[in-house]
């Protein structure tokens, strides 16, 4: 019995091909990004890391080469890593609290005032838009100079005398927090107002209905509420804080001493006025590290929440 084989039909390939193209055009226009974002992020951090696993001491050269995790080892036993790191958790914990307290304040503040929130909004925006190093001169020059500042004049007029802000070692740091939460509190002020001014109307009625207080209504409504909204500000000013440099350098250049010396200025100093490369690269590769696993961890409370 003879069987007679019979081709297949051939399936479109139009819709196929025009997948392809789509996908290979898509890639042309993602293409200068990628480069660009490989040439200015992943490169420059595999040479950080590559460099904080050797010797590398422009003072004394000769002795350059390969340390494997020397560079690492060395942080147990430096105090001045040590210092750092604990600068840094005290900076990052205060300022990230202070912005979360004072622009949820300043959003229920303003929501109290029938007119004129437009103008507050606009004027919030311009600590923001103000370059960190103009921000550290702003408030070493203006604001925290001894005898001739803004904060000396109310001082001395209120009886309490001068202070050198910036120059007494136990004054410095929170001259630096203050710095840092005039700067960014507007970005916390702003997201509240924002998420309060979408908040369900009906639902306060019905706990004023229900006689609640306003406390009560503020702990078991708003707080509640606006939850996911101090979360995502809780984690984009963690960031920004662990990354602070610019106006810290530009106020106090990490002093007087190390007082004001965070990790990321620990790094700094060490790589560009020690001129120890190396040994720079491994601090900020922690600093990167510890970075990385905090916003995990807080990416990952957000989705169990």
């Amino acid at each position: 019995m003879a069987h007679t084989l019979t081709a297949a039909p051939a399936r479109d390939a139009g819709p196929v091909t025009l997948a392809r193209q789509e996908q290979r055009f898509a890639l042309a226009l993602l293409a200068p990004a990628l480069v660009l974002l490989l040439l200015t992020t992943t490169i420059p951090l595999v040479y950080l890391a590559w460099n904080s696993l050797h010797r590398i001491d422009l003072g004394m050269p000769w002795l350059s080469g390969f340390a494997g995790l020397d560079n690492y080892v060395k942080m147990g036993n430096d105090p001045r890593f040590w210092s750092s790191l604990w600068l840094t958790v005290v900076y990052t914990c205060s300022t990230v609290a202070l912005q979360v307290v004072v622009g949820l304040s300043l959003a229920l503040l303003v929501l109290q005032i029938p007119r004129g929130q437009g103008l507050l909004r606009i004027g919030a925006i311009l600590p923001i838009v103000l370059a960190p190093v103009v921000v550290g001169l702003f408030w070493r020059t203006l604001v925290l100079a001894p005898d001739v500042g803004l904060v000396d004049l109310v001082t001395r007029s209120l009886g309490l005398g001068s202070y050198n802000w910036l120059g007494d070692p136990q004054l410095a740091l929170i001259s630096v927090i203050a710095i840092h939460t005039w700067q960014w509190t507007p970005f916390a002020f702003l997201v509240m107002l924002a998420t309060l001014s979408t908040l369900p109307s009906d639902v306060y009625e019905a706990a004023r209905l229900d006689r609640a207080r306003p406390w009560q209504r503020f702990v078991y409504i708003t707080l509640p509420l606006i939850r996911p909204a101090i979360v995502m500000v809780v984690i984009m000013r963690t960031m920004t804080a662990l990354s602070a440099f610019a106006a810290i350098f530009a106020a106090t250049g990490g002093g007087p001493g190390s007082a004001t010396e965070i990790l990321n200025l620990y790094a700094y100093r060490t790589s560009f006025s020690e001129l120890n490369i190396g040994y720079g690269a491994s601090l900020a590769m922690v600093l990167m590290g510890i970075t990385l696993a905090i916003s995990w961890l807080m990416f990952r409370l957000r989705r169990s929440r």
